[in-house]
């Protein structure tokens, strides 16, 4: 099936971690894991969960300031605590904490009143559940979390114990399609088993059948749509559609020490270096256990989203630009590859180049402030274009982020890559 165009013209999206993790703001399950906290201590954290300031419709105006168009929450993390009232296994928010009430529901419905697609997380690894074999060594004193398990190895599984394990799995992804239909389904924790254990050729036929639209990022293996790199652009882009996971500070969920928050200005960065190659930004916060983000994380979105307001053209509906070495920054190109468009991070000084460009250029203007600006080309031999130089905008012209020079092409862009002649 082809991918979904809305992907691949949204461009940005916000991943939200958001769990009991945050009373305590310990690393989202993997605290317990890895034995940073006892599972007791982690555990207790359900005691102090009350989303009593939880207002997604908040989030959701948040979102699009941001110029967000999709946006993605835990539904259910490896710690199995899932945040909707689900009727398979007993672990969630709805019956175990303070807050006591469906928390998927209300953000699905936020999303859709301001027209941004719904994506849901959910951990294929259930690090709780009784008859999910986990490497996780258990406290001292606890008891075998299933007698089933009480004579294995870490990590090996008893088959009926795995068949209702799969079957509580499937049965908890059903009721997320069937109940909210969302647009995307993130999966994480598949590298613990391979796929065939997995049953993942049925679990996406559950998921289309209830709903064929859905998109499915590669933590379904061989069923996923699109790759989802994490914490750092990749020098080359992935094959296909993709997407950049990537935090706002250094971490996943709400930590109170973190304050290493990235900077408008670095995210702009990233994020046009991500579209530049073709991929979407999957930004993530945390929120606080009440529900609010963090007054800095929602700065940054803000920020980020005043940049993209000013250049939304260059960003909405565009493919990935110009290789690298025809241009010193990220590009977009317009879908009819007429349309070049260039981000410079750093105030232009005199002039800028693009190197291999074969066409002629109709006119350059600086995006958000229509100043044109006036442009050559150099030398050139046979086959090999000169170098296409354009000359700097004036100091009022330039954005304090990153200045987008918009390139009308003669036709479709035509590059040269060759070597040259000797």
């Amino acid at each position: 099936m082809p991918m979904h165009p809305w992907f691949r013209d949204a461009k940005l999206g916000v991943f939200l971690h958001y769990g009991i993790y945050a009373v305590d703001g310990v690393p989202e399950s993997w605290s317990f894991y890895t034995g940073q906290v006892s599972h007791e201590r982690y555990m207790k954290q359900l005691d102090g969960f009350t989303a009593s300031r939880y207002e997604p419709r908040d989030w959701a105006g948040l979102f699009a300031r941001a110029g967000a168009r999709y946006a993605v929450l835990t539904a259910r993390h490896h710690d199995g605590v899932a945040l909707w009232d689900t009727a398979h296994g007993d672990l969630n928010v709805v019956r175990h904490t303070p807050a006591g009430r469906d928390l998927v529901a209300p953000y699905v419905a936020a999303l859709r009143e301001r027209d941004l697609k719904v994506g849901l997380y959910y951990s294929h690894s259930d690090w709780n559940h009784p008859d999910y074999a986990t490497t996780r060594h258990p406290d001292p004193g606890d008891a075998p979390l299933n007698p089933d398990y009480s004579d294995a190895a870490p990590g090996e599984e008893d088959p009926r114990a795995w068949a209702r394990f799969l079957g509580y799995r499937d049965a908890q992804v059903g009721e997320l399609v069937d109940r909210f239909r969302p647009d995307l389904l993130w999966f994480d924790g598949e590298w613990e088993r391979a796929e065939e254990q997995w049953g993942m050729r049925a679990l996406a036929e559950r998921i289309l059948t209830g709903n064929p639209d859905t998109v499915l990022n590669a933590r379904m293996l061989s069923h996923g749509d699109y790759a989802t790199p994490e914490q750092g652009v990749p020098l080359q882009a992935p094959d296909g559609p993709w997407e950049l996971c990537l935090t706002v500070n250094d971490s996943w969920g709400f930590q109170h020490q973190d304050h290493n928050h990235k900077s408008v200005r670095q995210l702009v960065r990233y994020f046009t270096e991500t579209i530049g190659m073709g991929g979407n930004l999957l930004l993530d916060v945390g929120p606080r256990e009440d529900g609010t983000i963090p007054e800095e994380q929602a700065e940054r979105l803000e920020g980020l989203g005043e940049w993209i307001a000013r250049h939304s053209e260059a960003v909405y509906g565009t493919v990935a630009g110009l290789p690298a070495g025809h241009h010193y920054g990220p590009s977009t190109l317009s879908p009819d590859r007429r349309m070049l468009y260039l981000m410079c991070f750093d105030a232009p000084r005199e002039t800028l180049s693009v190197r291999g460009l074969r066409n002629r250029i109709r006119r350059v203007t600086v995006l958000g402030t229509g100043a044109e600006l006036g442009h050559r080309v150099i030398g050139g031999l046979h086959e090999v274009p000169g170098v296409t130089w354009i000359d700097a905008p004036e100091p009022a012209d330039v954005d304090p982020y990153a200045t987008v020079l918009a390139v009308e092409l003669e036709g479709e862009l035509d590059l040269y890559q060759g070597a040259g002649r000797d």
